[in-house]
């Protein structure tokens, strides 16, 4: 039952997702799509450090960790 619902989970996760992309795509929309906000995110620097890249990496980093090093 535990399977059941986290795969449940990630699938409304994954649904609230498209909505918003879907929306922020809208002609008359104030949220940024996905790839303005991954942009903005990458380019994030203090002084010469990129901040936004490490912390992407960092988050990828923790995703293979405790999914895919099993």
């Amino acid at each position: 039952m535990t399977r059941v619902l986290t795969i449940a989970a990630f699938l409304a996760a994954l649904a609230c997702l498209a909505i918003l992309e879907w929306r922020a795509r809208r002609p008359d929309a104030d949220l940024p799509t996905f790839g303005d906000l991954c942009g903005h995110v990458l380019s994030y620097r203090v002084g010469r450090l990129p901040v936004g890249r490490i912390a992407l990496l960092g988050f990828w980093w923790w995703v293979g960790w405790h999914f895919f090093a099993r």
